[in-house]
């Protein structure tokens, strides 16, 4: 008589369809490859690296009469190179750069409801706050991108034509070059604050309107509405809360002894305009209907 062992049975097999959901870090791996294929990426970044280029070149061929002397930095465009990337991200930030951040920003999101792939990815067993959280990091990797990216070519342009010398700041201090360079890029990080703001409201009108073109003009709109606001006699007691306002933040690292009180300033003032619109965002998102695409 023969018998088998219970411990010899098959056992039953449960959930043989499970899926192991992808980590945060893998979707924002995911969001970043789809940016490095997409022509807009490149239509920021070539903005932001062509124009310091274009304005080595022009005041290369000024005069030193012509040369404006207003800004300290102006004044010593040809003593050091140091100061072509200040100059330069005096230019940028008030319009330029926040739209480089806009395109994408604007786009990350209402892309796929245009190309009716949000209702593919959702199906991979990715997670909907992993998906927004992966897009809003995509947008400020973006954004950190394009201000560095500005800064190094204004950098080595600068240097290239006129000279790895020391540098006198806001404060009349003069500090090397090696200093010098260290301010520069602590200047475009600290800028960065206000940027991510922007990117951030980007990617809440992203969400909302499902219309790229609708969410770029909406940020950079946002922006030259508080700018304007900000202009406006007899308004002076918002001025300081305004997020435009803050674009100026760096320039407390370009004193002796720096000034750190615009940019803790800045950094409260600007999560008060990001922090909220992620959050709207993201509530947005995960009530957002895909079954269409």
């Amino acid at each position: 008589m023969s018998s088998v062992s219970a411990s010899a049975a098959p056992a039953p097999i449960r959930g043989t369809a499970r899926f192991t959901r992808p980590a945060t870090l893998t979707v924002y791996r995911w969001e970043l490859r789809k940016l490095v294929s997409q022509k807009r990426t490149y239509l920021g970044l070539g903005l932001a690296m062509i124009l310091p280029l274009i304005f080595v070149v022009v005041q290369s061929l000024r005069t030193r009469q012509d040369r404006g002397g207003e800004n300290i930095f102006a004044s010593q465009i040809t003593h050091s190179g140091l100061a072509t990337p200040v100059l330069m991200l005096l230019f940028l930030s008030v319009f330029m750069l926040p739209l480089i951040a806009a395109l994408v920003a604007g786009d990350i999101v209402a892309a796929e409801d245009g190309n009716g792939t949000l209702k593919t990815i959702l199906t991979r067993s990715v997670d909907r706050g992993q998906l927004f959280a992966a897009k809003a990091l995509a947008a400020m990797t973006y954004a950190t991108i394009a201000v560095f990216a500005a800064a190094v070519v204004a950098t080595a342009a600068g240097v290239a034509a006129w000279g790895f010398n020391s540098v006198t700041t806001y404060s009349g201090t003069v500090v090397s070059a090696s200093e010098g360079l260290l301010l520069v890029f602590a200047s475009n990080a600290s800028y960065l604050i206000p940027l991510l703001a922007v990117a951030s409201l980007g990617v809440l009108l992203s969400t909302v309107t499902r219309n790229s073109a609708a969410a770029v003009v909406g940020t950079v709109g946002i922006t030259i509405l508080l700018f304007i606001i900000g202009q406006i006699p007899g308004l002076e007691g918002i001025r300081p809360y305004l997020l435009t306002e803050q674009y100026e933040n760096w320039h407390g690292l370009l004193r002796t002894p720096t000034d750190w009180a615009p940019i803790a300033h800045s950094a409260w003032v600007c999560a008060l305009y990001g922090v909220p619109a992620l959050i709207a965002g993201y509530l947005v998102f995960l009530r957002r209907d895909v079954a269409g695409g």
